[in-house]
């Protein structure tokens, strides 16, 4: 199938570029107008949750009350009981337009303390805005931000909506900046890599279809449902990291092929058939970990499931189609443009050469390494044991963004968590007001004074049948003492004949908790399932697919440890300019093993495919091992040196847990390229020997007739199938 593709594209090369050359077109006016159809913010409630009725449930009865903006006050030398004070703030707010600001409270309209801040020199206001939707309401921010600075005083706008629009402009930075730095960077090292321009510049160009082609595919997803602004970095790291990763695996295969085959229609039906075969099982393997988010009922995670999946979709429909037909179009001039004096030497053969040297090392040593390695492995992701669950909020920022200063003083300078109450909604069968059922609202309040835990609590709202009362406490709204107080205040009594729903921020981060924990397990079997199945329809083993689950969970336990220690805990935070907040949000590790699992399958497959292809011939498992790692080890360093520029310049982002993810895919890439690849998966496959290829006799049969394999490649032999008699046959 794939030889009859490669052949059908050679003939076709110039059709082929120019549908891609007017799809290309079309993706750079229509879908880089993404950004504008994005979700702002948010996706991280769990939808049908507690929290969320309750949210619901007050918005139906008191209306949106949510604070759209905080703009807080100072004055070094008033305080707010000083008449100047109040007749700057006051005459700033009145002057606001009616038809942008519906209402805003502040402590002179209110008398409330919790507007003072410590020492009475700070004060904020809250602020609701105009508008149906977040997108509508950051316009109007945007309308009104420049009139609200009060004479005298100085002043900073934060709250949800200057919040979203702080990181809608940083996500787009960030993108901008990314696709700067890595662009030149990654044509140096291909250059390196290929010694010619033009070999270097086919990668290159699959990678600005990915990125294009990752644009496209959101906006066509925003026309169906929802799609976080956050996916925009998560694609573009997948689109540019995975076309570059596809497009160097079939250049280089192709520059091989060249050298063997009698012209370059057969090289190139040669490279689709062996390269191109590699990267459609890859590319659907990553399809698949990135799929697994979208059992997820938070926006979020299926937002970046459906833009994952697609943009894997792109970058291997661009590596199967626009590559080959570039590849046919150039023929013997993809070495056109050397960089360097071409020196010739024969072709390395696979029984020498550097990697080949350091498998058989590694061979000759299997148990000490296995040792050695996962120890080390499990070491380093000892910290994650320690780790301590956290929502995203404006301390995402940068610690100089307004909204991010805002934030920081309200936790700092004013009574405990004055914005963020944990809030008990009561739905009454009659009216709220009636007496009687004041009277319970009052009763319910005094059991609620009494829960462990709460500093006050206050009845802010009656309509209809339904009441809410507002309890502060001290604390972080994050931290493990405020989850555990919501369980408390959820264990009350609720009044006679009504039920309460508790909600607010804490009691989001606790339904959010519970429904990923419940679906979590759900994705990892999904994943190690659909993985198995689709590495033994490559590979004919049900050996190596465990083996290659067990390899990636080593890594990625390395990693999260990493991260924790890091992001958590806090170290490096001034070499990567961050502000740790002593808590990880619980999305980070979901969407990282989704990502990082996908791209450790990406070099999995890379190796095992040669390994598999010499094994197929010799049916010597140490000589196939050592030969698939010496054509394989140079090209999955490259790629990996390749997706570490790329998602490095993320790293750099201004948004703590994009830096994160840059950070822990960096981690994870370093390690898997070097420790898992080149160290760990030599060894055992030595100490296993011919086991590496078993697979019962109804899987043998199976596999000779539904497995992915390479066109031409000799049918499984009875050897390799059979079961060695003893575990490290060194055949």
């Amino acid at each position: 199938m794939f030889e009859g593709w490669g052949r059908f594209v050679y003939r076709r090369r110039r059709l082929v570029l120019l549908v891609a050359a007017v799809a290309m077109a079309g993706a750079a006016v229509w879908g880089t107008g993404v950004f504008a159809k994005l979700q702002s913010g948010g996706g991280f409630t769990a939808p049908g949750s507690q929290s969320q009725q309750a949210s619901d449930l007050a918005t139906r009865a008191f209306g949106r009350d949510t604070a759209d903006v905080v703009v807080l006050y100072r004055s070094a030398s008033q305080t707010v009981r000083d008449p100047g004070y109040r007749a700057a703030v006051t005459a700033t707010l009145a002057a606001l337009p009616r038809a942008k600001v519906e209402s805003y409270q502040t402590y002179w309209s209110t008398g409330s303390p919790q507007f003072v801040g410590a020492g009475g020199h700070e004060t904020y206001a809250v602020l609701r805005l105009a508008g149906a939707t977040d997108a509508a309401r950051i316009k109007t921010f945007e309308a009104i931000s420049g009139k609200l600075a009060a004479p005298g005083l100085a002043e900073h706008a934060g709250g949800q909506i200057p919040a979203e629009q702080a990181i809608n402009k940083q996500v787009t930075s960030d993108i901008g900046r990314a696709e700067g730095i890595s662009m030149p960077v990654l044509l140096i090292l291909l250059l390196v890599i290929f010694g010619s321009l033009a070999a270097a510049s086919l990668p290159l160009a699959i990678g600005g279809i990915g990125i294009l082609g990752s644009f496209t595919a959101l906006r066509l997803l925003t026309l169906v449902t929802g799609v976080s602004i956050y996916s925009v970095n998560i694609t573009t790291i997948l689109g540019l990291g995975l076309a570059i990763d596809y497009g160097l695996f079939m250049v280089a295969r192709f520059r091989e092929e060249l050298r063997s085959q009698p012209g370059v229609e057969d090289a190139l039906a040669r490279t689709v058939a062996t390269a191109g075969r590699t990267v459609a099982v890859s590319g659907v393997t990553v399809a698949i970990a990135l799929a697994s988010l979208m059992l997820f009922p938070e926006m979020f995670l299926r937002s970046m499931g459906y833009g994952g999946v697609a943009t894997v979709a792109v970058d291997m429909l661009a590596a199967l189609t626009v590559m080959p037909a570039l590849l046919a179009v150039l023929g013997h001039r993809v070495n056109a443009l050397r960089i360097r004096r071409s020196v010739r030497r024969p072709p390395v053969q696979e029984a020498s050469g550097a990697w080949y040297r350091i498998a058989r090392s590694v061979m000759r040593r299997p148990v000490a390494y296995i040792a050695v390695i996962v120890i080390a492995l499990l070491a380093l992701g000892s910290p994650f044991r320690h780790i301590t669950w956290g929502g995203t909020d404006a301390r995402v920022l940068p610690a100089s963004a307004a909204p991010r200063v805002v934030a920081d003083a309200l936790a700092r300078d004013f009574p405990a968590n004055a914005t963020s109450p944990i809030e008990a909604v009561i739905k009454f069968a009659g009216p709220a007001g009636a007496p009687a059922q004041r009277a319970a609202v009052a009763s319910y309040l005094t059991r609620l004074d009494h829960v462990p835990g709460v500093v006050a609590g206050q009845v802010t709202g009656v309509a209809g049948s339904v009441a809410r009362v507002d309890l502060r406490y001290a604390g972080n709204p994050e931290s493990a003492a405020a989850r555990a107080l919501v369980s408390r205040v959820r264990a009350v009594p609720p009044p006679a004949g009504a039920r309460v729903y508790v909600g607010g921020a804490t009691a989001q981060l606790v339904d959010e908790l519970t429904s990923l924990g419940h679906t979590l397990p759900w994705m990892a079997l999904v994943v190690a399932l659909a993985t198995f199945v689709l590495l033994f329809l490559a590979f004919g083993s049900v050996v190596l697919p465990v083996k290659a689950i067990a390899a990636n969970a080593l890594s990625l336990t390395a990693t999260f440890g990493a991260i924790v220690w890091i992001f958590q805990e806090g170290h490096l935070s001034g070499l990567l300019h961050f502000t740790p907040t002593g808590t990880i949000d619980p999305t980070m590790p979901i969407l990282m093993l989704a990502i990082i699992f996908g791209l450790s399958m990406d070099y999995e497959v890379f190796l095992l495919s040669r390994v598999r292809e010499r094994y197929d011939v010799t049916g010597d498992n140490t000589a196939a091992v050592a030969g698939g790692l010496q054509r394989t080890g140079g090209i999955i360093t490259s790629l990996a040196l390749l997706l570490v520029i790329v998602v490095g310049a993320f790293s750099a982002s201004g948004i703590t847990f994009i830096k994160l993810m840059g950070v822990g895919m960096i981690i994870a890439l370093v390690v898997d390229a070097t420790i898992i690849r080149v160290l760990l998966v030599p060894a055992t496959m030595r100490l296993l020997g011919r086991v590496n290829w078993w697979a019962p006799r109804p899987l043998r049969r199976l596999y000779a007739r539904y497995g992915i394999r390479e066109e031409g490649a000799p049918p499984l032999s009875a050897g390799p199938a059979r079961l060695p008699e003893r575990v490290g046959d060194p055949g």
